[in-house]
């Protein structure tokens, strides 16, 4: 039995390292484009409300 055995980290239904890593690699990737995308959003949207003109209020006040 090797140091890295999947036995001796207590993993369960015999997930070894490598897979264990793998998944979280792709959820680590995953929650950091989903980041990235919600950023993206905010600033493009963010970009497009700075580019509209001020407009007057359309009711006069009495």
């Amino acid at each position: 039995m090797s140091a890295f055995d999947s036995s001796a980290l207590g993993l369960p239904l015999g997930l070894g390292l490598n897979n264990l890593l793998a998944i979280l690699a792709a959820a680590l990737l995953v929650f950091v484009s989903g980041g990235v995308i919600y950023l993206s959003t905010v600033e493009w949207r963010d970009r497009r409300r700075r580019q509209q003109p001020v407009s007057s209020p359309g009711r006069r006040r009495r």
